[in-house]
């Protein structure tokens, strides 16, 4: 069960973040609006919310998962993979030592992502992409090993429309992913229940299990429908400002 989570809201200059998504450029306003519907959200789950300021510095700094790799036994900081990146993880650092005594933290020349690691219970589900390299995933399962969790890697270079492994995978508890059709029949899954995510709802694979309820992105009624199916409660939340910008809901918040 998660307790709490911490978030940032974008900043004003959100737009200028990366984004390789060419729907456009997002609506601060509207980022702004949906972010907060995503922090009531996460508050009726029964998460406390640790709310940081806005970063000018880092216009993709709202993407708080990509910095750390939190667990119930360990606390990781990250070292993104973009340039203009790296000094998230460093702010980062002070916020996460309130919570957690003991920091790891992934060191050059490795690089990683958060949004690379999918956490299924004691297995770490690492994507090796154009942010996390293959020396940065080796120190992540190293860290992981030390605290008695698995892993395995997934190589998502050169797939499609995913910039993270999150991008097309999503743990949901019970031994179930959430899977995009171009990562289903990958070795690591199969033991695991797959839950298909159909190819013109692909953006809905990053969905959110939080405690008894799965955050997904709105107007995806064929995922959805299939979640509810099999028994989940669900909430639907408008992320069409984030997804401009390459981010999906697991990116907006690190819970633990």
């Amino acid at each position: 069960m998660f307790t709490n989570a911490i978030v940032r809201p974008p900043a004003a200059n959100f737009s200028e973040g990366l984004t390789g998504a060419n729907l456009g450029a997002p609506s601060y306003e509207r980022a702004l609006e949906q972010h907060e519907a995503y922090c009531v959200a996460l508050e009726q789950c029964g998460l406390t919310l640790t709310r940081l300021a806005p970063d000018p510095d880092y216009p993709d700094s709202t993407f708080v998962e990509d910095t750390a790799v939190l667990t119930a036994r360990c606390a990781i900081l990250t070292r993104p993979g973009a340039p203009s990146r790296a000094g998230e993880a460093k702010s980062m650092r002070d916020v996460l030592a309130t919570f957690f005594p003991s920091l790891s933290a992934i060191q050059a020349p490795g690089t990683l992502d958060g949004g690379d690691v999918c956490e299924a219970g004691n297995h770490f589900f690492i994507g090796i992409s154009e942010r996390t390299n293959e020396a940065g995933a080796r120190q992540l399962t190293e860290m992981l090993r030390s605290c008695n969790y698995t892993s395995s890697f997934t190589d998502i270079r050169g797939v499609e429309g995913i910039l993270h492994l999150k991008s097309g995978l999503a743990y949901v508890g019970d031994k179930r992913l959430a899977v995009i059709g171009v990562l289903a029949g990958r070795a690591e899954f199969r033991d695991y229940d797959l839950i298909p995510v159909n190819s013109d709802e692909a953006y809905a694979a990053n969905c959110v299990m939080v405690n008894d309820r799965v955050l997904l992105a709105k107007s995806y009624p064929k995922f959805e429908r299939k979640l509810r199916e099999v028994g989940y409660q669900t909430i639907a939340l408008d992320m069409t400002e984030f997804q401009k910008m390459d981010g999906g809901l697991s990116c907006l918040s690190l819970r633990f």
